[in-house]
């Protein structure tokens, strides 16, 4: 039996400069499932994104979303992308099985922890202040340098990089530090500078974007202590749920997470097309 793809639509162009397009997965031209793939909205064009993948329960478990996901490849390099991902919610262990087959590693995960009703106490000799503009201009010029060079190390294009580095922080930050919803803090130790939090207050949840100890004063628990003023300043607003990102491969950040009650949600994997 072959596995094809049919369209099943024109292709789309959005006002984002994305494209995408719907399939129709066919077994000997009889449908079985559809996939939806597109280009990433935040990395542009040299990267496709599948959007969704759906196989229909009587074929399942015959290798029909594979074949699907490569001719899904197929596709991408005629659009003359290089990379592929996707996001797989960390509750679908079949389709993590799936893309890793497939030679898809994970680049980012998304992670949660429920809050509760009581702020958590800084450590003694710690406290937080709000940052100042001049600090955050400082901030800001090093931090988008940093974002870029992250997703370079991800395999992004650096034209593509440093794109999304600029365009997030023009969307996420259209006022700079008067950004509403937006808290961004110093955090000091003893008398010390010691690290900065940018957090946001989204309706129903507070959002880590960025935290970092500063260079001088890592591997003294700062790291841990800047959570835990995520934690109060997220419960303090009234936002009884914290979220964050952290790329693949940092593995201090992974175990201070997990270790302080953090789950994952989300997977985003690639694939570098070859």
């Amino acid at each position: 039996m072959t596995t094809t793809l049919r369209p099943a639509e024109p292709l789309q162009q959005h006002p984002d400069g994305t494209r995408s397009r719907r399939y129709a997965v066919c077994v000997n031209s009889r449908p079985v499932g559809e996939i939806h793939l597109g280009t990433s909205p935040s990395l542009g064009d040299s990267v496709a994104r599948i959007v969704d993948l759906r196989i229909a329960e009587p074929d399942r478990r015959r290798g029909r979303g594979t074949v699907a996901a490569l001719a899904a490849e197929e596709v991408a390099r005629g659009w003359g992308c290089v990379q592929m991902e996707a996001v797989v919610p960390a509750t679908a262990p079949a389709a993590q099985r799936l893309f890793a087959a497939l030679g898809y590693t994970v680049r980012n995960r998304g992670m949660e922890k429920p809050l509760g009703t009581t702020p958590p106490a800084l450590p003694p000799g710690s406290h937080a202040r709000p940052m100042t503009g001049a600090e955050f201009d400082a901030w800001e010029a090093t931090e988008r340098e940093r974002y870029a060079r992250m997703w370079m190390d991800q395999g992004i294009p650096e034209a593509a990089a440093r794109a999304k580095s600029r365009n997030d922080h023009a969307r996420l930050l259209p006022h700079g530090l008067a950004t509403d919803g937006m808290l961004f803090s110093v955090l000091e130790h003893t008398g010390d500078r010691v690290g900065t939090l940018w957090l946001a207050l989204d309706e129903a949840k507070a959002y880590v974007f960025d935290v970092e100890t500063d260079a001088a004063h890592r591997g003294r628990g700062h790291g841990r202590t800047l959570m835990l003023l995520a934690e109060r300043q997220a419960i303090e607003a009234g936002r009884p749920l914290l979220g964050l990102n952290v790329f693949a491969g940092n593995t201090p950040a992974e175990r201070l997470y997990a270790s302080l009650g953090y789950e994952p949600v989300t997977h985003s994997l690639a694939k570098r097309l070859l």
